[in-house]
Order: structure tokens, then C-alpha cells, then sequence
């Protein structure tokens, strides 16, 4: 999967959020495999926490615990769910959202525009280091709780929040809030649907502002499934329909999110009716994905964008030039036809071909293959001897990395080395870091459907998914004023102003567009697989 989270990696993120497709032992004793009940695969999520839960993996398990505010329609525009209505003012400043009646969480608390307030002021006070955090950075007060160091030396010399509430969040009455932006947002409703939005209970606090201990294993939504005992880490987290749900009820009692560590060991009981969903068939079984599955081998449009991150605050990937020549050296269309047998398509541009203001090759000549020119740049800008990239073994990347690295080698004439992570947890920790771990496998799936969504996360100065430290005054500051423009049209204009930025610094190589190849077992049928590579819960049925 994609992590997010990005990662967000969002997101893939997010959504990553970053995007790893998971994946451990398949288990086909397990009793939540009969009847009326599903097993999905995924990998280990690393947080689930909402406000701190940016990866791929994460954001599945999240939708079946909780029911989003809103939601999108097949023309990617946002409709109400939990919430009843949303209304703006002021300019695209002030946003006043009514809760639909009658939604309880898990424990029996009613969901309240209080919930809702408590979650996001927790996601977004800096020293509770929510991944997700800076999503919130919207909204009036969010600056109080992340305050720079007076001097300008940076966020690690920034000072202590005073307070950990945001003055832009206003009950209104007990199904009633109100959002105040810091800067008009046109699109501020699309956001919301993204995970970090939902509300915790009550019994999420042990005391104002701190979660109670053990919550996060055992976790309390607001959605159509509760959890059926506590996550079991790199096994399973099992979730069982909730009687009292007043939104739309899905059609299947139950759902076993597998954990896997090893994507062909989840395809091994896929073909063998021990796993009922597996979102993202492995490079290594698409050859043999459409005689194994037959018609249970599908495709359908997502919004992953994969590429590989510069580690720029090394020095000898400071230099945009060699970013350029690396980019040059790869045969983007040669990997997604040879390797993943067309089941991706080369990107020649930062953001995804599902978004409203994207453009075919806004990377221009950076992306075409050009060995001789990579060549000589590289040499010229005096290239490292040697690379590294770096991926998570469980998101089944060998192959292509290894492709990849080939490619590399032939062209510019340097070594060129692949470097595993046995997760893409244990990656995403090290990045968070800044430790050296080479240029880096990267993915995104988008938390809604803006340009925005993978400009500002990915590239901005304070993007929770800019692991590779890249920063740029212009590029953040076209990315505002995108948003604070009056029209999506007027937005558009400056984002793509922005994403010219990307092609001339290159702070990483855009690589390919994805889409959903999956598969499903003989006891399911209605299986979609979205834009964020989630399994659509409320259409799946079990043939039992």
C-alpha cells in the first residue's frame, strides 16, 4: 500500500497520508472467515489513531471504525455523511457544520460537535507530534499551538505552545460547530472527508488533552463496524458490525483485516480462498494473476502517484542538476511494461491524472528517458560514486527497484544498490529522522481530490510527507495563495504555478501513476476498490 500517509505518506498517504501494499501469514483457521464475514489484507498500520494515521493500510482499517463528514460523489465533489449540513461565509473563512441526529460511538457516547473540537485541537497541538497534525494548520489558532522560534532558526528551536486549543473551532450547540479559517479556503469542505477529521469519545481522554492509555489498541469510532477485541499487532485487527449505526449499513457482519509482512504470502491464500480481498496484487503474480483468478482479477482508476525522494539535506543531492540527471537515467515506460505488464503508467508530472488542474508532462525534459544527457549532467555536477534506494520489503518492491537500479547503472555508469526495510513503518521512522538511507521509495494515495493534496503535503516546507527536506518560499507560497484563491479555476492557476517549481528543483522523480489491481476470493462478490485504494465496505457481500 501507499503510505501516507506521505508517509501520509497520506499516502501512496493518505495519505500516505506513504503507500506500501501489505501483507503476513494467511491464517485459514481463523473463525472470522465464515459466514457473513470478510478477510482483507493489509499491512501493519503504524498508527490508528486518526489524527496520527497517514498510511495506506491505517486508513482502511480507519473507514470501517468511523463515518466521515463528508464523502465523494462519482464526480469527485463533496457530499454530506455525518454531517447534515455545511454551510460557508465570510468569504470562504467560516464554516459552520450541523451533525445529522441520532449517531452514537461504540460505547453508547452520542456524537457530538464537542468530539469533533477535542480530536482535531489533540491532532493539532505540536507536542502530542501527531503525523497527521498539520492538516489542521488551516484553522485559526493553529500557529498558537505550533509556534515558531522567535529568531527564525527553525521548528527545532521553535518554542512551546501556550495553549492547546484553537480559537477557529466554536461550539455552536451540542450538534453545531464552527470552523474560522486563518485564510479563506474554497475547498475546505473536500478536506474534512479525509480520516484525521473524525471525532473521539469522551473515553478517548483520560484527562484533557491526553489520551487514556490502551485507546489506540482499542479503538472507539463512530462508523458501521466496531472493533471485536483489541489490534493484534502483525496479525490481525478484527472489526464486527455495530447495531446501533444510523448511517449506511454495509452488508457483511464482519471484517478480519489480515496483517501480512509478505505480499505473495497474501496472494497464496487469496488463490486459495483463505483471503477474501488483497487490493494490490503483487508485481511478482501478475503474470499468473488472470489464469489463477479469472474474472475475480480486477482493475479500476486510483490516485497513486509513485516516485522516489531526494534526501536533500545530504550534500551530494543538494544539487538539483544531479536530481535532474538521475531522473533522466530511468525508463519510466520500459518498468511499466516489462515489470508490472502494464498495470502502471509512466508520470511525467507531481500530482495524479484523477485531479482536477493536471497536466500530461508538467515535469517535461527531467522526466524523458535520456541516458546520454543524464549521463552527462550527472558527471558534470559531480554525482555520487554511488546510490542507494531504499525500500520496505513488505510492500513487494524488489523487482522494479532492482529494474530501476540497472537502468541507473547503464546510464550514468555508477553503482547503484537497492536497500530493504523489513516494513515500511520501520522506513517511515528513520525518514522522520533524517537518517541516511539513500534516495528513498515513496508512494501517495490523495486524502481528497485537489491538486493541493499532493502539492502541499509532499513539497511544502512543513508537508507532513516531505521526508527528504526539500523546501522552497515560492513554491509554499503559490501553494497559499492556490488556496486562498476565490475560485477552484483561480486556485488551479497557482498550483500549477507551484508544480513548475518541482520540475525545475526536482525534489524527487515522479515514477508512475498506479491504479487498483486486485483480486477476490470465490465467497465475495461486489468488490470495488476506490480512488484511495479502499475496499468499498457498504457494497461487499458474502456468497455464504
Amino acid at each position: 500500500m501507499l503510505g501516507k500517509r506521505p508517509w501520509r505518506m497520506a499516502a501512496i498517504a493518505a495519505a500516505i497520508s506513504l503507500l506500501v501494499a501489505g501483507c503476513g501469514s494467511g491464517d485459514s483457521e481463523d473463525p472470522t472467515a465464515a459466514g457473513n464475514t470478510v478477510v482483507i489484507g493489509i499491512s501493519e498500520p503504524q498508527h490508528l489513531l486518526p489524527t496520527n494515521a497517514t498510511d495506506s493500510s491505517s486508513a482502511q482499517v480507519l473507514n470501517s471504525l468511523f463515518y466521515p463528514l463528508v464523502t465523494f460523489d462519482a464526480e469527485k465533489n463533496p457530499v454530506e455523511v455525518a454531517a447534515e449540513k455545511i454551510s460557508v461565509a465570510k468569504g470562504n473563512r467560516v464554516w459552520t457544520i450541523k451533525l445529522k441526529p441520532g449517531f452514537t460511538f461504540h460505547n453508547g457516547e452520542p456524537v457530538t460537535a464537542q468530539n469533533y473540537i477535542d480530536a482535531w485541537n489533540y491532532g493539532a497541538y505540536k507536542p502530542n507530534a501527531q503525523g497527521g497534525g498539520y492538516f489542521f494548520d488551516r484553522i485559526a489558532g493553529y500557529a498558537d499551538l505550533n509556534p515558531l522560534d522567535p529568531d527564525g532558526d527553525g521548528p527545532e528551536k521553535a518554542a512551546e505552545p501556550t495553549t492547546n486549543k484553537m480559537s477557529g473551532l466554536k461550539k455552536i450547540d451540542d450538534l453545531t460547530f464552527q470552523v474560522t479559517l486563518s485564510a479563506p479556503f474554497a475547498s475546505f469542505k473536500s478536506v474534512i472527508a479525509y480520516s484525521v477529521f473524525f471525532p473521539l469519545p469522551k473515553a478517548a481522554f483520560s484527562s484533557d488533552g491526553v489520551i487514556a492509555k490502551g485507546f489506540e489498541e482499542n479503538l472507539i469510532g463512530n462508523g458501521p463496524f466496531k472493533m471485536k477485541g483489541s489490534w493484534v499487532h502483525d496479525d490481525k485487527i478484527v472489526v464486527e458490525k455495530y447495531a446501533d449505526f444510523k448511517g449506511v449499513v454495509p452488508k457483511v457482519d464482519g471484517v478480519t483485516w489480515k496483517i501480512y509482512g509478505d505480499q505473495m504470502a497474501a496472494y497464496a491464500d487469496l488463490v486459495d480462498n483463505n483471503l477474501d480481498v488483497q487490493t494490490t496484487i503483487p508485481t511478482d503474480a501478475l503474470a499468473n494473476a488472470p489464469a489463477d483468478l479469472g474474472e475475480r482479477f480486477q482493475k479500476s482508476e486510483n490516485s497513486v502517484f509513485e516516485f522516489i525522494g531526494f534526501p536533500t539535506f545530504l550534500p551530494q543531492y543538494k544539487n538539483p542538476n544531479v536530481r535532474k540527471a538521475i531522473s533522466m537515467a530511468i525508463n519510466r515506460e520500459e518498468i511499466a511494461s516489462q515489470i508490472f505488464l502494464g498495470s502502471r503508467t509512466a508520470a511525467k508530472s507531481f500530482v495524479s491524472p484523477v485531479v482536477s488542474g493536471y497536466r500530461e508532462n508538467s515535469c517535461g525534459e527531467p522526466c524523458e528517458y535520456n541516458p546520454t544527457k543524464a549521463r552527462e549532467l550527472y558527471q558534470q555536477n559531480g554525482g555520487p560514486k554511488e546510490i542507494k534506494i531504499t525500500y520496505n520489503v513488505d510492500g513487494g518492491h524488489k523487482s522494479w527497484v532492482d529494474a530501476t537500479c540497472n537502468q541507473i547503472r547503464a546510464s550514468l555508469q555508477v553503482n547503484c544498490i537497492g536497500e530493504q526495510e523489513p516494513k515500511f513503518a520501520v522506513m517511515q521512522d528513520k525518514l522522520q529522522k533524517h537518517q541516511d538511507i539513500g534516495l528513498i521509495r515513496l508512494g501517495w494515495i490523495m486524502d481528497y481530490p485537489l491538486m493541493e493534496n499532493y502539492l502541499n503535503p509532499l513539497y511544502g516546507t512543513n508537508g507532513g510527507s516531505n521526508y527528504y527536506g526539500w523546501s522552497s518560499a515560492a513554491f509554499d507560497t503559490l501553494v497559499k495563495e492556490g488556496s486562498k484563491a476565490a475560485t477552484p479555476e483561480a486556485s488551479i492557476k497557482k498550483w500549477q504555478e507551484a508544480e513548475d517549481i518541482l520540475a525545475e528543483e526536482m525534489p524527487v522523480i515522479p515514477l508512475r501513476y498506479g491504479q487498483n489491481v486486485y483480486g477476490y476470493s470465490e465467497r465475495v462478490t461486489n468488490v470495488e476498490v476506490d480512488l484511495f485504494s479502499r475496499v468499498n465496505l457498504y457494497e461487499l457481500e458474502t456468497l455464504a
